[in-house]
């Protein structure tokens, strides 16, 4: 089969074997597969990736000189059920699945792994158990959002997000704007979004941001007062004391840049929970008392429930989100490695699939 392969250090076309299904796996084409920023950042930062999840004390499936075919935002069409399983799905059947195949060694995450391909190639496999139908309203390319919009979700979820909050979504990528979605999916506001690309701040306004902010013009704190948050512990004081509701404020950072955090802490009202969902991949540094003297909660995200990946494929296919609009291209193979360079260089692409079909 013809896959996107990552060899010394780039990314090359080429043929390999097709994976062969174990027990208990299914044997999958790949109809679509979104390019993630992870992957932007695993094809740089590839062998730091393997160290640092070694340093935390787990094994890395991705193996340094390797091959690697990444890829796991993905829609699949089942071709054949391997041995043990119970033939939940036809040859035919789209479907889609949390990216992790459960194997006789243990547990591998699609696309980050050295020994089965992601979904940048022709065919896979996946754990019958985790394969959820993709519904038939929902195109091929729509399904293959299921994943990245799921990350949103357990974003929204993890800041614990009720009444009495104003939400500040920095950077609309396609984290930021799956964190719009979620909030606006679930009533929430007021959201304001900031992002230096206005072809992205235009997808915010889609997903139903409620204030747009292009931060090389305006703050983007500049909305608290807006909201009824207290910039200052002064300001909450004199509010208590005027029996005035207050909001609290809560911050989605989804850039993943060294500086951004500190910066939010600079900025940010006291009080304020920020939820890191962007991925610095770099050595980042803060100076804690600027998070201290304001009393900020950092909380950090990652992933998904099952249940959250699940709601997230229902959203989708009921409408009850508008992320299905944030696919900016669809390519073949043989484009991928120029579609990397392209979501690298020009922000104003949000989210371009692969197609090994095409």
């Amino acid at each position: 089969m013809r896959a996107v392969i990552r060899r010394n250090g780039r990314l090359v076309v080429d043929d390999m074997a097709a994976p062969v299904p174990e027990a208990g796996q299914v044997l999958c084409r790949t109809l679509a597969c979104g390019v993630c920023g992870s992957d932007l950042h695993a094809l740089d930062h590839y062998d730091h990736m393997i160290e640092l999840t070694e340093r935390m004390g787990a094994a890395s499936a991705m193996k340094k000189g390797a091959d690697t075919v990444f890829g796991h935002e993905f829609c699949c069409e089942v071709i054949e059920n391997g041995p043990g399983t119970a033939g939940r799905f036809k040859p035919g059947a789209r479907v889609v699945s949390i990216p992790a195949v459960i194997t006789a060694a243990g547990f591998e995450t699609v696309g980050y792994s050295s020994r089965l391909p992601g979904g940048f190639a022709q065919s896979l496999v996946l754990t019958e158990a985790l394969l959820l139908a993709a519904p038939n309203g929902l195109s091929s390319e729509e399904a293959a959002l299921t994943e990245p919009l799921a990350v949103g979700e357990h974003a929204v979820a993890k800041a614990e997000p009720g009444e009495g909050q104003a939400y500040l979504v920095v950077g609309c990528g396609p984290v930021g704007l799956a964190v719009i979605a979620a909030l606006k999916a679930r009533g929430l506001g007021p959201v304001v979004a900031c992002d230096f690309s206005p072809e992205r701040r235009a997808a915010a306004d889609r997903m139903g941001a409620d204030r747009i902010v292009d931060p090389a013009l305006v703050s983007p704190h500049a909305s608290w007062g807006d909201f009824d948050v207290p910039a200052s512990g002064a300001q909450g004081l004199i509010a208590a004391a005027q029996g005035r509701a207050v909001r609290r404020a809560v911050i989605f950072e989804c850039v993943g840049a060294p500086g951004v955090l500190q910066s939010l802490a600079l900025g940010a009202p006291p009080g304020t929970r920020i939820v890191v969902a962007g991925v610095c991949m770099q050595t980042d540094a803060i100076e804690p008392l600027a998070f201290a003297a304001k009393e900020i909660e950092l909380r950090f995200v990652l992933g998904y429930s099952p249940d959250e990946f699940d709601a997230s494929l229902n959203n989708l296919a009921e409408g009850a989100t508008r992320y299905n609009g944030i696919i900016t291209g669809v390519v073949g193979l043989d484009q991928t490695p120029a579609a990397f360079t392209r979501l690298q260089a020009d922000k104003s692409q949000i989210k371009i699939l692969v197609a090994p079909g095409a």
